[in-house]
C-alpha cells in the first residue's frame, strides 16, 4: 500500500475527525447525522494515520510530494 497523502491532507483529516467528536460529546449531533459522521470520522482517522486513502487511487489523486 504506497502512501498518497501528503502532511497536509493527513492533518486535515485527523482535524475534522476530532471536530466530529467534539460535536458528538457535547450533544451537538445525535441520531442518523451522529453515525454518518461517525463512520466518516472513523475513516479519516485511519486514512490520516496511514496516508494511504483508497478512493484515491483510481482517481489517480496523491496529495504526498515526490523527494526527488
Amino acid at each position: 500500500m504506497e502512501k498518497n497523502m501528503g502532511t497536509v491532507d493527513r492533518g486535515i483529516r485527523i482535524a475534522l475527525a476530532i471536530v466530529v467528536a467534539i460535536l458528538y460529546f457535547t450533544d451537538k449531533i445525535s441520531g442518523i447525522a451522529a453515525i454518518v459522521l461517525g463512520i466518516f470520522a472513523i475513516a479519516f482517522v485511519i486514512t490520516g494515520l496511514v496516508g494511504h486513502c483508497p478512493a484515491y487511487t483510481p482517481l489517480g489523486i496523491k496529495t504526498l510530494k515526490d523527494n526527488k
